[in-house]
Protein backbone atom coordinates (compact mmCIF):
# COMPACT_ATOMS: atom_id res chain seq x y z
CA UNK A 1 0.00 0.00 0.00
CA UNK A 2 2.80 2.43 0.86
CA UNK A 3 4.44 1.70 -2.48
CA UNK A 4 1.25 2.37 -4.41
CA UNK A 5 0.49 5.56 -2.51
CA UNK A 6 4.07 6.71 -2.92
CA UNK A 7 4.00 6.10 -6.66
CA UNK A 8 0.75 8.02 -7.05
CA UNK A 9 2.04 10.86 -4.94
CA UNK A 10 5.19 10.98 -7.05
CA UNK A 11 3.20 11.16 -10.26
CA UNK A 12 1.04 14.02 -9.00
CA UNK A 13 3.52 16.03 -6.94
CA UNK A 14 6.98 15.48 -8.38
CA UNK A 15 7.12 18.56 -10.55
CA UNK A 16 5.74 20.82 -7.84
CA UNK A 17 7.94 19.48 -5.07
CA UNK A 18 11.23 19.83 -6.90
CA UNK A 19 10.63 23.34 -8.22
CA UNK A 20 12.29 24.82 -5.14
CA UNK A 21 15.03 22.22 -4.72
CA UNK A 22 17.80 23.90 -6.72
CA UNK A 23 18.81 23.94 -10.35
CA UNK A 24 16.27 21.37 -11.49
CA UNK A 25 13.86 22.83 -14.03
CA UNK A 26 14.59 26.13 -15.72
CA UNK A 27 18.16 25.07 -16.52
CA UNK A 28 17.10 21.86 -18.22
CA UNK A 29 16.46 23.33 -21.67
CA UNK A 30 19.84 24.93 -22.36
CA UNK A 31 21.38 25.42 -25.78
CA UNK A 32 23.22 22.68 -27.65
CA UNK A 33 26.71 23.75 -26.62
CA UNK A 34 25.68 23.60 -22.96
CA UNK A 35 24.04 20.19 -23.12
CA UNK A 36 27.34 18.31 -22.50
CA UNK A 37 27.21 19.71 -18.96
CA UNK A 38 24.09 17.62 -18.28
CA UNK A 39 23.08 14.01 -18.87
CA UNK A 40 21.29 13.32 -22.15
CA UNK A 41 17.52 12.93 -22.00
CA UNK A 42 17.45 9.12 -22.03
CA UNK A 43 20.18 8.75 -19.43
CA UNK A 44 18.85 11.51 -17.23
CA UNK A 45 15.26 10.27 -17.27
CA UNK A 46 16.34 6.71 -16.55
CA UNK A 47 18.34 7.86 -13.53
CA UNK A 48 15.37 9.88 -12.26
CA UNK A 49 13.12 6.82 -12.69
CA UNK A 50 15.53 4.67 -10.68
CA UNK A 51 15.69 7.38 -8.03
CA UNK A 52 11.88 7.51 -7.87
CA UNK A 53 11.83 3.74 -7.33
CA UNK A 54 14.28 4.07 -4.47
CA UNK A 55 12.20 6.94 -3.06
CA UNK A 56 9.15 4.69 -2.78
CA UNK A 57 9.92 0.97 -2.56
CA UNK A 58 13.42 1.02 -1.07
CA UNK A 59 12.60 3.83 1.35
CA UNK A 60 9.52 1.97 2.63
CA UNK A 61 11.58 -1.19 3.21
CA UNK A 62 14.63 0.38 4.82
CA UNK A 63 12.96 3.27 6.60
CA UNK A 64 9.41 2.24 7.55
CA UNK A 65 9.25 4.52 10.60
CA UNK A 66 10.57 7.49 8.63
CA UNK A 67 8.18 6.76 5.75
CA UNK A 68 5.11 6.65 7.99
CA UNK A 69 6.05 9.75 10.02
CA UNK A 70 6.94 11.70 6.89
CA UNK A 71 3.72 10.66 5.17
CA UNK A 72 1.68 11.87 8.12
CA UNK A 73 3.54 15.17 8.11
CA UNK A 74 2.91 15.64 4.39
CA UNK A 75 -0.78 14.79 4.80
CA UNK A 76 -1.11 17.36 7.61
CA UNK A 77 1.05 20.26 6.50
CA UNK A 78 0.11 20.52 2.83
CA UNK A 79 -3.63 21.06 3.43
CA UNK A 80 -2.74 23.30 6.37
CA UNK A 81 -0.80 25.61 4.04
CA UNK A 82 -3.83 25.92 1.76
CA UNK A 83 -5.90 27.16 4.71
CA UNK A 84 -3.29 29.48 6.23
CA UNK A 85 -2.40 30.87 2.82
CA UNK A 86 -5.94 32.16 2.35
CA UNK A 87 -6.32 33.90 5.69
CA UNK A 88 -6.50 37.68 5.21
CA UNK A 89 -4.34 38.45 8.27
CA UNK A 90 -2.10 36.89 10.86
CA UNK A 91 -4.05 35.31 13.67
CA UNK A 92 -2.02 35.37 16.87
CA UNK A 93 -3.19 32.64 19.23
CA UNK A 94 -0.90 33.95 21.97
CA UNK A 95 0.74 37.31 22.64
CA UNK A 96 3.92 38.25 20.82
CA UNK A 97 7.04 37.55 22.89
CA UNK A 98 8.28 40.42 25.03
CA UNK A 99 11.86 39.12 24.85
CA UNK A 100 13.85 41.10 22.28
CA UNK A 101 15.84 39.00 19.76
CA UNK A 102 19.52 39.16 20.56
CA UNK A 103 19.09 39.46 24.31
CA UNK A 104 19.80 36.78 26.88
CA UNK A 105 16.08 36.81 27.71
CA UNK A 106 15.28 35.79 24.12
CA UNK A 107 17.85 33.00 24.22
CA UNK A 108 16.29 31.72 27.43
CA UNK A 109 12.90 31.84 25.70
CA UNK A 110 14.29 29.56 22.99
CA UNK A 111 15.60 27.25 25.72
CA UNK A 112 12.14 27.10 27.29
CA UNK A 113 10.62 26.33 23.89
CA UNK A 114 12.78 23.19 23.72
CA UNK A 115 15.38 24.35 21.22
CA UNK A 116 18.82 22.69 21.32
CA UNK A 117 21.12 24.28 23.86
CA UNK A 118 23.81 26.67 22.73
CA UNK A 119 27.40 25.55 22.25
CA UNK A 120 30.55 27.55 21.66
CA UNK A 121 32.09 28.08 18.25
CA UNK A 122 33.40 30.62 15.76
CA UNK A 123 31.82 31.67 12.47
CA UNK A 124 33.61 32.81 9.32
CA UNK A 125 31.48 33.93 6.37
CA UNK A 126 32.33 32.36 2.99
CA UNK A 127 30.57 34.43 0.33
CA UNK A 128 30.05 33.03 -3.18
CA UNK A 129 32.22 30.47 -4.96
CA UNK A 130 35.44 32.48 -4.49
CA UNK A 131 34.79 32.47 -0.74
CA UNK A 132 33.80 28.83 -0.34
CA UNK A 133 35.75 26.73 -2.82
CA UNK A 134 39.28 27.95 -1.93
CA UNK A 135 38.47 27.20 1.73
CA UNK A 136 37.16 23.80 0.67
CA UNK A 137 40.46 23.19 -1.16
CA UNK A 138 42.41 24.09 2.00
CA UNK A 139 40.34 21.83 4.22
CA UNK A 140 40.52 18.90 1.81
CA UNK A 141 44.30 19.24 1.57
CA UNK A 142 44.81 19.63 5.34
CA UNK A 143 42.53 16.81 6.58
CA UNK A 144 44.48 14.07 8.37
CA UNK A 145 41.80 11.92 10.00
CA UNK A 146 38.47 12.14 8.15
CA UNK A 147 36.46 13.95 5.49
CA UNK A 148 32.66 13.79 5.77
CA UNK A 149 30.55 15.53 3.13
CA UNK A 150 26.75 15.77 3.01
CA UNK A 151 25.08 17.67 0.18
CA UNK A 152 21.64 18.01 -1.33
CA UNK A 153 23.15 17.99 -4.83
CA UNK A 154 26.38 16.38 -5.93
CA UNK A 155 26.11 17.33 -9.61
CA UNK A 156 27.82 15.65 -12.55
CA UNK A 157 29.19 18.74 -14.33
CA UNK A 158 32.88 19.58 -14.70
CA UNK A 159 33.20 21.25 -11.29
CA UNK A 160 31.59 18.32 -9.51
CA UNK A 161 33.79 15.84 -11.38
CA UNK A 162 36.88 17.88 -10.50
CA UNK A 163 36.07 17.62 -6.80
CA UNK A 164 35.11 13.97 -7.13
CA UNK A 165 38.64 13.37 -8.44
CA UNK A 166 40.17 15.32 -5.53
CA UNK A 167 38.14 13.24 -3.08
CA UNK A 168 39.31 10.05 -4.77
CA UNK A 169 42.94 11.05 -4.30
CA UNK A 170 42.40 12.04 -0.68
CA UNK A 171 40.57 8.76 0.02
CA UNK A 172 43.88 6.97 -0.53
CA UNK A 173 45.19 8.74 2.59
CA UNK A 174 42.21 9.46 4.89
CA UNK A 175 38.68 8.01 5.22
CA UNK A 176 36.25 9.89 2.98
CA UNK A 177 32.46 9.58 3.22
CA UNK A 178 30.12 11.29 0.76
CA UNK A 179 26.36 11.48 1.33
CA UNK A 180 23.97 13.22 -1.07
CA UNK A 181 20.24 13.41 -1.66
CA UNK A 182 19.13 10.83 -4.19
CA UNK A 183 16.28 12.69 -5.85
CA UNK A 184 17.87 16.14 -5.75
CA UNK A 185 21.09 14.95 -7.38
CA UNK A 186 19.30 12.83 -9.99
CA UNK A 187 17.22 15.79 -11.16
CA UNK A 188 20.24 18.10 -11.11
CA UNK A 189 22.06 15.76 -13.49
CA UNK A 190 19.44 16.54 -16.15
CA UNK A 191 19.88 20.33 -15.83
CA UNK A 192 22.80 22.16 -17.42
CA UNK A 193 24.33 25.21 -15.75
CA UNK A 194 24.28 28.63 -17.40
CA UNK A 195 27.91 28.56 -18.54
CA UNK A 196 29.45 25.91 -20.80
CA UNK A 197 32.01 23.46 -19.53
CA UNK A 198 35.35 22.59 -21.12
CA UNK A 199 35.24 21.31 -24.71
CA UNK A 200 34.77 17.58 -24.93
CA UNK A 201 33.58 17.14 -21.36
CA UNK A 202 30.98 14.40 -20.90
CA UNK A 203 29.26 14.05 -17.54
CA UNK A 204 29.16 10.66 -15.85
CA UNK A 205 25.68 9.16 -15.89
CA UNK A 206 25.80 8.22 -12.20
CA UNK A 207 27.95 10.36 -9.89
CA UNK A 208 27.77 7.77 -7.12
CA UNK A 209 29.26 5.14 -9.41
CA UNK A 210 31.89 7.62 -10.57
CA UNK A 211 32.89 8.44 -6.98
CA UNK A 212 33.25 4.76 -6.09
CA UNK A 213 34.99 3.69 -9.30
CA UNK A 214 38.65 2.78 -8.59
CA UNK A 215 38.28 4.57 -5.28
CA UNK A 216 38.14 4.00 -1.53
CA UNK A 217 35.41 6.63 -1.03
CA UNK A 218 32.33 5.45 0.84
CA UNK A 219 29.20 6.79 -0.88
CA UNK A 220 25.57 6.73 0.22
CA UNK A 221 22.35 8.33 -0.97
CA UNK A 222 19.69 9.78 1.34
CA UNK A 223 16.34 8.32 0.34
CA UNK A 224 13.19 10.35 -0.32
CA UNK A 225 10.01 8.85 1.17
CA UNK A 226 7.02 10.80 -0.16
CA UNK A 227 9.53 12.77 -2.28
CA UNK A 228 10.72 14.65 0.80
CA UNK A 229 14.38 15.61 0.50
CA UNK A 230 17.38 15.97 2.77
CA UNK A 231 18.35 19.53 1.87
CA UNK A 232 21.27 19.68 4.34
CA UNK A 233 24.71 20.92 3.30
CA UNK A 234 27.32 19.94 5.90
CA UNK A 235 31.03 19.26 5.49
CA UNK A 236 33.15 18.12 8.45
CA UNK A 237 36.94 17.80 8.41
CA UNK A 238 38.81 15.85 11.13
CA UNK A 239 35.74 16.48 13.33
CA UNK A 240 37.32 19.83 14.18
CA UNK A 241 36.15 22.12 11.37
CA UNK A 242 32.73 22.22 9.73
CA UNK A 243 31.29 24.18 6.81
CA UNK A 244 27.55 24.55 6.28
CA UNK A 245 25.07 26.77 4.48
CA UNK A 246 23.36 26.88 1.09
CA UNK A 247 25.92 25.64 -1.45
CA UNK A 248 26.01 22.29 -3.23
CA UNK A 249 28.64 20.77 -5.50
CA UNK A 250 28.38 22.09 -9.05
CA UNK A 251 29.15 24.91 -11.44
CA UNK A 252 26.19 27.06 -10.34
CA UNK A 253 27.66 27.36 -6.88
CA UNK A 254 31.25 27.65 -8.11
CA UNK A 255 30.84 30.65 -10.39
CA UNK A 256 27.24 31.52 -11.29
CA UNK A 257 25.08 32.05 -8.21
CA UNK A 258 25.31 34.35 -5.19
CA UNK A 259 25.45 32.12 -2.13
CA UNK A 260 26.76 31.77 1.40
CA UNK A 261 28.53 29.16 3.51
CA UNK A 262 29.96 29.55 7.00
CA UNK A 263 33.04 27.90 8.49
CA UNK A 264 32.57 26.72 12.07
CA UNK A 265 35.22 25.73 14.61
CA UNK A 266 35.03 24.94 18.32
CA UNK A 267 33.06 22.56 20.56
CA UNK A 268 29.84 22.76 18.52
CA UNK A 269 31.56 20.81 15.73
CA UNK A 270 31.07 17.66 17.85
CA UNK A 271 27.29 18.13 17.53
CA UNK A 272 27.62 18.74 13.80
CA UNK A 273 29.65 15.52 13.53
CA UNK A 274 26.84 13.69 15.31
CA UNK A 275 24.34 15.14 12.83
CA UNK A 276 26.36 13.76 9.94
CA UNK A 277 26.77 10.40 11.67
CA UNK A 278 23.02 10.08 12.20
CA UNK A 279 22.25 10.86 8.55
CA UNK A 280 25.00 8.47 7.40
CA UNK A 281 23.80 5.55 9.53
CA UNK A 282 20.19 6.07 8.53
CA UNK A 283 21.14 6.04 4.84
CA UNK A 284 22.87 2.66 5.14
CA UNK A 285 21.44 -0.81 4.53
CA UNK A 286 19.85 -1.00 8.01
CA UNK A 287 17.97 2.28 7.59
CA UNK A 288 15.87 3.21 10.61
CA UNK A 289 17.17 0.21 12.59
CA UNK A 290 20.67 1.70 12.53
CA UNK A 291 19.43 4.54 14.73
CA UNK A 292 18.67 2.05 17.51
CA UNK A 293 22.39 1.47 17.93
CA UNK A 294 24.27 3.46 20.50
CA UNK A 295 25.54 6.57 18.67
CA UNK A 296 29.25 7.05 18.23
CA UNK A 297 31.07 9.22 20.75
CA UNK A 298 32.57 12.40 19.37
CA UNK A 299 35.13 14.20 21.48
CA UNK A 300 34.32 17.88 21.74
CA UNK A 301 36.99 20.05 20.13
CA UNK A 302 38.71 22.44 22.51
CA UNK A 303 37.31 25.96 22.77
CA UNK A 304 38.78 28.38 20.24
CA UNK A 305 39.62 32.04 20.57
CA UNK A 306 36.65 34.23 19.74
CA UNK A 307 34.08 31.51 20.32
CA UNK A 308 30.47 32.65 20.74
CA UNK A 309 27.25 30.80 21.71
CA UNK A 310 25.73 29.05 18.68
CA UNK A 311 22.45 27.16 18.45
CA UNK A 312 21.89 24.31 16.01
CA UNK A 313 18.36 24.27 14.53
CA UNK A 314 16.76 21.58 12.38
CA UNK A 315 13.71 20.75 10.31
CA UNK A 316 13.00 17.02 10.18
CA UNK A 317 9.46 15.78 9.50
CA UNK A 318 10.30 12.22 10.56
CA UNK A 319 11.33 13.49 14.01
CA UNK A 320 8.61 16.11 14.31
CA UNK A 321 11.18 18.92 14.35
CA UNK A 322 10.27 22.40 13.11
CA UNK A 323 12.90 24.25 15.13
CA UNK A 324 13.90 26.59 12.30
CA UNK A 325 10.32 27.74 11.71
CA UNK A 326 9.54 28.01 15.42
CA UNK A 327 12.64 30.10 16.20
CA UNK A 328 12.14 32.25 13.08
CA UNK A 329 8.52 33.02 13.97
CA UNK A 330 9.43 33.91 17.55
CA UNK A 331 12.17 36.26 16.34
CA UNK A 332 9.96 37.96 13.72
CA UNK A 333 7.04 38.41 16.12
CA UNK A 334 9.32 39.81 18.83
CA UNK A 335 11.48 42.09 16.64
CA UNK A 336 11.44 45.78 17.52
CA UNK A 337 13.82 47.48 15.08
CA UNK A 338 14.87 45.44 12.05
CA UNK A 339 14.23 42.22 10.14
CA UNK A 340 16.60 41.68 7.22
CA UNK A 341 16.22 38.56 5.09
CA UNK A 342 17.87 37.23 1.95
CA UNK A 343 16.32 34.08 0.50
CA UNK A 344 15.55 32.75 -3.00
CA UNK A 345 12.09 31.41 -2.10
CA UNK A 346 9.80 33.78 -0.21
CA UNK A 347 6.70 31.61 -0.02
CA UNK A 348 5.82 30.53 3.51
CA UNK A 349 2.51 32.18 4.41
CA UNK A 350 2.93 32.23 8.19
CA UNK A 351 6.29 33.98 7.84
CA UNK A 352 4.99 36.38 5.19
CA UNK A 353 2.03 37.38 7.37
CA UNK A 354 4.25 37.80 10.42
CA UNK A 355 6.62 40.02 8.42
CA UNK A 356 3.70 42.17 7.21
CA UNK A 357 2.51 42.54 10.80
CA UNK A 358 6.02 43.57 11.87
CA UNK A 359 6.20 46.17 9.08
CA UNK A 360 2.88 47.65 10.20
CA UNK A 361 4.18 48.13 13.72
CA UNK A 362 7.17 50.07 12.39
CA UNK A 363 9.91 47.46 12.14
CA UNK A 364 12.46 47.97 9.32
CA UNK A 365 11.54 44.88 7.27
CA UNK A 366 13.69 44.25 4.20
CA UNK A 367 13.72 41.13 2.03
CA UNK A 368 16.12 40.39 -0.85
CA UNK A 369 14.95 37.92 -3.51
CA UNK A 370 16.55 36.99 -6.86
CA UNK A 371 15.94 39.05 -9.96
CA UNK A 372 15.72 35.75 -11.84
CA UNK A 373 15.69 32.55 -9.88
CA UNK A 374 15.89 28.93 -10.97
CA UNK A 375 12.12 28.38 -10.97
CA UNK A 376 9.58 30.42 -12.94
CA UNK A 377 6.81 29.35 -10.56
CA UNK A 378 8.74 30.44 -7.50
CA UNK A 379 9.73 33.74 -9.13
CA UNK A 380 6.06 34.55 -9.73
CA UNK A 381 5.15 33.32 -6.25
CA UNK A 382 7.84 35.58 -4.77
CA UNK A 383 6.21 38.59 -6.43
CA UNK A 384 2.81 37.70 -5.01
CA UNK A 385 4.24 37.44 -1.49
CA UNK A 386 6.31 40.60 -2.00
CA UNK A 387 3.20 42.56 -2.94
CA UNK A 388 1.57 41.89 0.41
CA UNK A 389 4.71 42.90 2.29
CA UNK A 390 5.13 46.14 0.30
CA UNK A 391 1.49 47.05 0.94
CA UNK A 392 2.20 46.63 4.67
CA UNK A 393 5.15 49.03 4.51
CA UNK A 394 8.01 46.54 4.10
CA UNK A 395 10.79 46.80 1.51
CA UNK A 396 11.56 44.10 -1.05
CA UNK A 397 14.69 44.13 -3.22
CA UNK A 398 15.73 42.18 -6.29
CA UNK A 399 19.34 41.02 -6.33
CA UNK A 400 20.69 41.40 -9.90
CA UNK A 401 21.21 37.65 -10.40
CA UNK A 402 20.29 34.42 -8.70
CA UNK A 403 20.83 34.71 -4.96
CA UNK A 404 20.67 31.36 -3.19
CA UNK A 405 21.47 32.72 0.30
CA UNK A 406 19.36 31.69 3.28
CA UNK A 407 20.18 34.25 5.97
CA UNK A 408 18.29 36.49 8.38
CA UNK A 409 18.86 39.15 11.05
CA UNK A 410 16.10 40.02 13.55
CA UNK A 411 17.26 42.85 15.82
CA UNK A 412 20.32 41.26 17.46
CA UNK A 413 19.62 37.62 16.49
CA UNK A 414 20.85 35.96 13.30
CA UNK A 415 20.22 32.69 11.51
CA UNK A 416 22.00 31.08 8.54
CA UNK A 417 21.87 27.67 6.93
CA UNK A 418 20.17 25.55 4.28
CA UNK A 419 16.50 26.42 4.88
CA UNK A 420 14.40 28.35 2.38
CA UNK A 421 11.34 30.35 3.39
CA UNK A 422 8.92 27.79 2.00
CA UNK A 423 6.79 24.91 3.21
CA UNK A 424 9.34 22.28 2.28
CA UNK A 425 12.15 23.80 4.31
CA UNK A 426 10.03 24.91 7.24
CA UNK A 427 8.03 21.72 7.74
CA UNK A 428 9.10 18.76 5.56
CA UNK A 429 12.66 18.62 4.21
CA UNK A 430 15.61 17.95 6.50
CA UNK A 431 17.38 21.28 7.02
CA UNK A 432 20.26 22.55 9.13
CA UNK A 433 20.67 26.14 10.37
CA UNK A 434 22.80 27.91 12.97
CA UNK A 435 21.50 30.79 15.11
CA UNK A 436 23.52 33.30 17.14
CA UNK A 437 23.23 36.58 19.05
CA UNK A 438 26.83 37.76 19.31
CA UNK A 439 26.97 41.49 18.39
CA UNK A 440 30.33 41.26 16.62
CA UNK A 441 29.19 38.31 14.52
CA UNK A 442 26.00 40.19 13.59
CA UNK A 443 28.01 43.28 12.59
CA UNK A 444 30.21 41.20 10.29
CA UNK A 445 27.17 39.53 8.74
CA UNK A 446 25.55 42.91 8.09
CA UNK A 447 28.71 44.48 6.66
CA UNK A 448 29.88 41.49 4.59
CA UNK A 449 26.51 40.29 3.26
CA UNK A 450 23.48 42.52 3.75
CA UNK A 451 24.81 46.03 3.21
CA UNK A 452 26.69 45.17 -0.03
CA UNK A 453 23.61 43.33 -1.33
CA UNK A 454 21.24 46.18 -0.50
CA UNK A 455 23.53 48.54 -2.47
CA UNK A 456 23.47 46.46 -5.65
CA UNK A 457 19.82 45.38 -5.47
CA UNK A 458 16.84 47.23 -6.92
CA UNK A 459 13.95 48.05 -4.62
CA UNK A 460 10.62 46.79 -5.93
CA UNK A 461 7.67 49.14 -6.36
CA UNK A 462 4.15 47.89 -5.89
CA UNK A 463 3.56 48.09 -9.66
CA UNK A 464 6.58 45.81 -10.23
CA UNK A 465 4.74 42.98 -8.48
CA UNK A 466 1.82 42.91 -10.93
CA UNK A 467 1.58 39.51 -12.58
CA UNK A 468 -1.38 37.71 -14.09
CA UNK A 469 -0.05 34.36 -12.93
CA UNK A 470 0.95 35.55 -9.43
CA UNK A 471 -2.19 34.25 -7.62
CA UNK A 472 -1.90 30.80 -9.21
CA UNK A 473 1.87 30.74 -8.72
CA UNK A 474 1.50 31.76 -5.07
CA UNK A 475 -1.02 28.98 -4.50
CA UNK A 476 1.38 26.46 -6.04
CA UNK A 477 4.31 27.95 -4.11
CA UNK A 478 2.36 27.37 -0.88
CA UNK A 479 2.85 23.66 -1.50
CA UNK A 480 6.58 23.96 -2.12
Amino acid sequence: MLDLLGARFAAISGTLLLASCGSLQSNAARSVERKPQASDTVTGNSQVAVSAFRSTTLAALRQPFTTVRTGLAVAWHRPREVVSGNLPMEIELKPAPVEIPGTEDFEQLLDREGMPRRESGTLEWLVDGPGFFPELDRQLAAAKQSIDIQLFIFDNDDIAVRYADILKRRAEEVPVRVLFDDLGSSFAHTAAPETPGPPGFEPPADIARYLKENSRIQVRRTLNPWLVCDHTKLLVFDRRTAILGGMNMGREYYSEWHDLMVKVEGPIVASLSREFSRAWRKSGPWGDLALLQKPAFFRRPAPVDGGVPLRLLRTDAARGQTQILDATMLAIRAARKRIWIENPYFAHDDIALALATAARRGVDVRVIIPDRGDSTIMDAGNLGTARGLIEAGGKVYRYPKMTHMKVMICDGWGCIGSANLDTLSMRLNRELNLAFSDPGTLRRLASEVFLPDFRVSKRLRIEDTASAMAPLAEAIADQL
